[in-house]
Order: C-alpha cells, then sequence, then structure tokens
C-alpha cells in the first residue's frame, strides 16, 4: 500500500512509541507499506524536529531526524507533485494532499482534524494511525 504519513504521525510516533503512531513507524520499518513524500514533506520533518522544544522536552536530536528522514527515504518514494491544491483549511497541510495525489497513494496517515474532515479526498482515504494499522484497502 502506498500512503502519505504527516509530519505530526511521524514526530508522535518518535515520542510515544507505544502507540498507534509508533506502529505506523515500526510498519514504515518494516516495509509494509510505501511512504511517499516531497521534498516539502521532508523539509517540515527538519524544521519540527530541530525546534529545541523537542530536544529539551521529548530528547529528539538532530540524529533522530536524519534516521527517520534516512528511513523515509530507504523505504519510500519521492513524487514532485505538479498541481497545486487549495482544498485543506489549513493551506500548510496542502502538500499531504498534493503528495498523495502525485503519488497515486491509497491513504493519507493523519491525526490531524484539517486533513481529517476531507476524508475521502478524491477517492484517497485520510485515515488516522490506528484506522490506517488496521485498513485493508
Amino acid at each position: 500500500m502506498r500512503a502519505v504519513v504527516d509530519t505530526g504521525v511521524l514526530v508522535s510516533g518518535l515520542i510515544r512509541p507505544q502507540g498507534a503512531p509508533g506502529e505506523v513507524l515500526r510498519a514504515l520499518r518494516d516495509g509494509r507499506f510505501t511512504p511517499v513524500y516531497s521534498t516539502p514533506t521532508i523539509v517540515e520533518i527538519i524544521d519540527v524536529l530541530g525546534r529545541p522544544f523537542f530536544r529539551e522536552k521529548y530528547h529528539i536530536y538532530p540524529g533522530d531526524a536524519t534516521t527517520l528522514v534516512n528511513l523515509l527515504r530507504l523505504r519510500g518514494e519521492l513524487v514532485i507533485p505538479k498541481i497545486s491544491i487549495t482544498a485543506c483549511r489549513d493551506p500548510k497541510d496542502n502538500k499531504f494532499l498534493e503528495v498523495a495525489l502525485a503519488g497515486n497513494a491509497e491513504a493519507i496517515v493523519s491525526g490531524d482534524a484539517d486533513l481529517l474532515v476531507l476524508h475521502p479526498f478524491e477517492g484517497i482515504s485520510i485515515l488516522r494511525p490506528a484506522e490506517f494499522l488496521a485498513y485493508k484497502g
């Protein structure tokens, strides 16, 4: 299955590996799905994980961001969206919709209400982490 995993799920998976987001990271690591990503989504991951708050509160360090990005690059597929989408009420989240369409994803994995409210989007399921883990397509 091809899926876009939003930054919030990836960060949550690092912070709380015992929850559903952590299981999504394990599924990614184990090759149980193909993550589809773009340069802007990678930049956001690096930006978020590089914030002092995460380093201080959760002991997330630059090496953790590097490891996560390398995992995405190893298991996933970089796509370059050709269509700009403005469907999401939070404009910063449109990049996940663009990647999903460009990468022929079956699902977007997110806990973000701004994305979840769009389910389904252009035939693409938008699922919470636990729903994604149970998803059979």
